[in-house]
């Protein structure tokens, strides 16, 4: 297909979807909640087809050669299938944020004023590698009143297609319309760029990708763009850190998932921590790459020698960038300038020093004493996420129901005219 024919199709996907999305905002949470629950039921039902079209998938990705944590991100098995469903589940639980109060005044005038959250409308959202996006994105768009039009990416077209089919049979079973949740099912990147442009039936473009796609995204958008940028996140081993929490929080910081965004990718020691030598040797025993200077490489043999980009690099591999810094001020100016505001963290039984922390790094999610990992919607209580913002406007950190809402303003008068 040609530019020109994405467009029409993008015209009347958006247009399908804007009346969906009507239908949504006025539909009561119980029929979105059993919709999203009869949805999970169709997930199961469909579990070995949706494990078939996986594993066509990673067949695929692994001819094309696609690194270990790209695998990881791709491959789906009973368990982690039953995850997702579980998932939408969850969704189907949360309070509904549709229609609630954020305040309420009235003016001197008699005039009532009350803002109330409202849906954003039509969602498009873009997603590379991990097929679950497919049904946490839509289970969050009804449960929040959008419609959304969702493209993954090329490495789990089988998969997606699977997911979406379960996904949408189970909204229509439970009365929604099917055009709550569409798929654009072509690899071709011109329909990517379709979205971008479609200003007037998409609403919001939410992209979830490397740095390509998010610049892509950012720089051909004529939609407003909820940013979830690459995850080069933090662990700040400060002088008053505990060495066996050290240890602890750093290994699983990085190692518990490493092709999660939430993994921290840096490793930053106080020259003043008593025991720097035990936490790398942890890691390495544990099967990660250091790479860091010849201070670094002093302390272990196994150390690899870093290199200027891997300070910007965020590796999804068991691989870690390690340096060491000169107290509070040092680390805060090493994570601004090579950070990218998604999660960053400190280890420190200093209070103050963790307070300063926590005050001044300028990232969604700031930690204390806590693994970088669970940078998660699920992990704060919000159910599946649409990704973790790290832009500083509408939405912040993990977006979940609420972050998927705007408002508006409801005035009621009893005649009045202004002066």
């Amino acid at each position: 297909m040609t530019d020109r024919d994405w467009q029409q199709w993008m015209i009347a996907a958006g247009t399908r979807a804007r009346a969906a999305a009507r239908i949504l905002a006025r539909t009561p949470a119980e029929a979105r909640r059993a919709g999203l629950r009869a949805a999970a039921a169709a997930i199961r039902d469909r579990a070995d087809a949706i494990l078939a079209a996986n594993a066509a998938d990673i067949a695929r990705a692994e001819a094309a050669g696609l690194s270990g944590a790209m695998l990881d991100r791709l491959r789906l098995d009973p368990a982690r299938l039953e995850g997702v469903a579980a998932g939408v589940e969850a969704v189907a639980g949360l309070d509904d944020p549709v229609g609630s109060v954020i305040d309420r005044r009235e003016r001197p005038n008699g005039l009532d004023l009350t803002r109330v959250r409202v849906p954003v409308g039509v969602l498009g959202i873009i997603f590379e590698s991990r097929p679950n996006v497919t049904a946490d994105a839509g289970a969050l768009a009804v449960m929040s009143g959008n419609a959304a039009i969702l493209r993954g990416g090329s490495e789990a077209v089988e998969t997606n297609r699977a997911l979406y089919a379960a996904l949408v049979a189970g909204l229509v079973d439970a009365g929604l319309p099917a055009d709550a949740v569409q798929l654009v099912e072509t690899t071709d990147r011109a329909a990517v760029g379709a979205m971008l442009a479609a200003a007037g039936l998409i609403d919001l473009i939410i992209p979830r990708g490397g740095k390509s796609l998010v610049a892509r995204v950012q720089a051909e958008a004529r939609v407003p763009v909820l940013a979830h940028l690459d995850g080069l996140n933090h662990t700040y081993l400060h002088a008053a850190a505990d060495p066996a929490k050290a240890e602890a929080l750093a290994i699983n910081a990085k190692l518990r998932r490493t092709g999660v965004c939430g993994a921290t990718e840096t490793l930053l020691i106080d020259r003043a921590f008593p025991e720097p030598g035990r936490v790398l040797a942890a890691l390495v025993d544990a099967g990660c790459e250091i790479r860091g200077d010849a201070e670094v490489q002093a302390l272990d043999p196994r150390v690899v020698a870093v290199e200027d980009a891997d300070w910007d690099t965020e590796y999804l591999d068991a691989v870690l960038s390690v340096g060491f810094v000169d107290g509070l001020d040092q680390a805060i100016a090493h994570v601004e300038r090579h950070g990218s505001h998604h999660t960053d963290a400190i280890v420190t039984e200093d209070t103050a020093a963790a307070e300063r922390f926590l005050a001044e790094v300028d990232s969604a999610i700031v930690m204390w004493n806590a693994s970088t990992q669970f940078a998660d919607g699920g992990e704060f209580g919000l159910g599946a996420e649409i990704g973790i913002a790290t832009g500083r406007l509408h939405a912040r950190g993990p977006v979940a129901l609420e972050g998927l809402t705007t408002y508006k303003w409801q005035v009621r008068g009893t005649g009045q005219t202004r002066p």
